[in-house]
């Protein structure tokens, strides 16, 4: 029961930040428009707080930024248009999730590439190791070490 009260008093303290970043005089009247500014704002870096959604941040900046977005959602600007216009304004890096691009290419390709480099180098090891016999078993033991490793297994015996 004391394990369970604090895995909900940990959680709570994780949503806390979060479910307090929006201020109420940012939300907007129609909830259509509303949703479609949440759903922008997870999708923009604070800048500030630089791992953050500016929907989860308490930074004043990403303030700002949630209110440009539901400025220019009430101007009639497409999602699109407004992520575009804070790209021209503030680069690719206010994306979270940035667009493959030419620029972004190595950052979207870097971890499949490093990911099938590790698998190859994984299979000439392995391969490398089988062709060298490595991983064959090892021969019999002969009658004369048959007899010194008894008569060292014995001296150990009498020892401890």
């Amino acid at each position: 029961m004391r394990r369970m009260w604090f895995v909900i008093v940990a959680l709570m303290l994780l949503a806390w930040p979060a479910a307090h970043a929006v201020q109420p005089d940012e939300i907007m009247s129609d909830p259509a428009k509303e949703a479609r500014a949440r759903d922008l704002s997870r999708e923009l870096r604070c800048m500030v707080c630089q791992n953050q959604s500016i929907d989860d941040s308490d930074a004043p900046l990403a303030r700002d930024l949630r209110l440009l977005v539901r400025e220019r959602i009430a101007a009639g600007d497409s999602n699109s248009q407004v992520l575009d216009f804070l790209v021209a304004r503030y680069g690719e890096f206010v994306l979270l999730k940035p667009r493959f691009e030419r620029q972004t290419m190595l950052l979207w390709l870097l971890a499949p590439l490093l990911l099938v480099g590790g698998g190859l180098a994984l299979w000439l090891q392995i391969r490398r190791r089988a062709r060298s016999g490595e991983d064959l078993p090892a021969p019999p033991l002969s009658p004369d070490e048959k007899a010194r490793l008894a008569a060292l297994m014995s001296d150990d015996a009498k020892s401890s």
